[in-house]
């Protein structure tokens, strides 16, 4: 493949040829940073594990040079945290069983600039090359600034190609802000109780993040049991650990800005909180 990145690569962890490795992929992460795909989408990843039908691919939209650092890493350069992450993220796809894992490589300033379209260009031959019937990306109501960006470059990227290249599904998963906010039956929810050792292994082989200072490997598998626990206050648990996402496809497929179609969401919940209370004042 081509990208307008000079830095991009895309490993297959399995040796297939390329061309193998991409045309297999059912299901598409396209993530800001090194563990975002393991921190927010071990529901899908865990779906298509061991599967002969389904395969998880992984992007990696930024170099992850900004990232906070302590310890042993305390004095690392960008450049060598670049490095890195992107080894942490090989051995997260070999571990994970990915179809592959691509890594764009861009700076978060790159991603961020809305005039810059070599990032939508490039997702946009991913997809194109895959073909993958779900995507996933981060959500709209999410606090970190590149996240939010990579998803609006994302569905950028799907709105423009031929409806024959589109997926069918796309989701927004959770990392800097989670979607517990949401009413119950806008979540589309992902059991991530299965594997729990591949969960703990997929986080675990962050270093650079885990000993640098964020205890990502907990705080994803917490929340995750959290999820789970919460979900209903009146119903016995169906599950251990739960994800949640939201259905972005009519987004997609529409015009509709960002702020607008997230804003729906909020609406309700603000609503759900209002009657509820005015139920018993």
């Amino acid at each position: 493949m081509k990208f307008n990145s000079s830095v991009a690569e895309v490993f297959i962890p399995d040796d297939e040829k390329q061309e193998k490795g991409l045309s297999r992929t059912t299901d598409l992460c396209i993530a800001a940073h090194q563990d975002d795909i393991e921190i927010m989408a071990f529901g899908p990843t865990v779906k298509c594990y061991g599967q002969a039908d389904k395969w998880f691919a992984g992007v990696v939209v930024t170099d992850g040079a900004g990232s906070p650092r302590s310890g042993v890493y305390e004095q690392y350069t960008d450049e060598q945290m670049k490095q890195v992450r992107i080894v942490e993220q090989k051995h997260a796809a070999s571990i994970g069983g990915y179809s592959a894992q691509f890594f764009l490589g861009y700076k978060s300033s790159e991603v961020k600039d809305g005039k810059n379209f070599k990032t939508v260009e490039d997702i946009a031959a991913i997809i194109r090359e895959c073909r993958p019937e779900f995507v996933y990306t981060h959500n709209l109501a999410d606090k970190h600034d590149t996240h939010v960006a990579v998803a609006l470059r994302t569905i950028a990227a799907i709105r423009s190609l031929p409806a024959e290249f589109k997926p069918k599904k796309v989701y927004s998963l959770e990392v800097w802000r989670g979607l517990d906010w949401l009413c119950d039956e806008d979540k589309v929810c992902f059991d991530t109780s299965s594997h729990p050792n591949l969960a703990a292994a997929l986080l675990g082989v962050y270093d650079s993040q885990i000993a640098g200072g964020k205890r990502y490997d907990s705080a994803a598998i917490g929340r995750r049991l959290a999820n789970a626990t919460f979900f209903a206050s009146h119903d016995t648990d169906n599950c251990e650990s739960l994800s949640y996402g939201l259905d972005i496809t009519d987004l997609v497929n529409s015009e509709k800005d960002g702020f607008s179609f997230i804003n729906f969401y909020i609406d309700r919940m603000r609503d759900e909180v209002r009657d509820r209370l005015r139920r018993f004042e």
